[in-house]
């Protein structure tokens, strides 16, 4: 299986993501539904974009790892942020748990999401070699 990372010239360039991602040959989707920043014990991991972040992408780690994969796999990530936060606390804190696997993103401004007090929710998908 071959995961090809493409950034076409005529696009805008950024070392964080990437344009678009094609899977080739035989392997096995992983679908993670969207993770919050909350803790094993159901509790936020703080009110801020940045912590919830980090909580929300290791929650996104542990999940790919129950299903044998891992961030390197990833070839979409699905970002929601309630609207006033500032995207780039989320992004300089996602560096510190996600490093540079750069993949496919969408982020979108919401107005809420499920856990009373939730700023973020990620998911992702993720192709495995078979």
């Amino acid at each position: 299986m071959e995961i090809t990372h493409h950034n076409p010239d005529t696009l805008i360039s950024n070392p964080a993501f990437s344009q678009a991602v094609s899977v080739e040959g035989a392997g096995r989707l992983v679908f993670v539904g969207g993770q919050n920043g909350v803790r094993a014990d159901g509790r936020l991991a703080g009110e801020d974009l940045g912590s919830q972040t980090e909580q929300a992408l290791e929650n996104v780690l542990e999940a790919l790892k129950a299903a044998g994969a891992s961030q390197k796999d990833v070839v979409r990530l699905g970002i929601y942020i309630v609207e006033g936060q500032d995207p780039g606390m989320g992004f300089a804190a996602s560096q510190k748990v996600w490093g540079m696997h750069p993949t496919a993103i969408t982020v979108l401004t919401v107005s809420g999401l499920g856990p009373p007090g939730a700023v973020v929710e990620i998911e992702a998908i993720a192709a495995v070699e078979t």
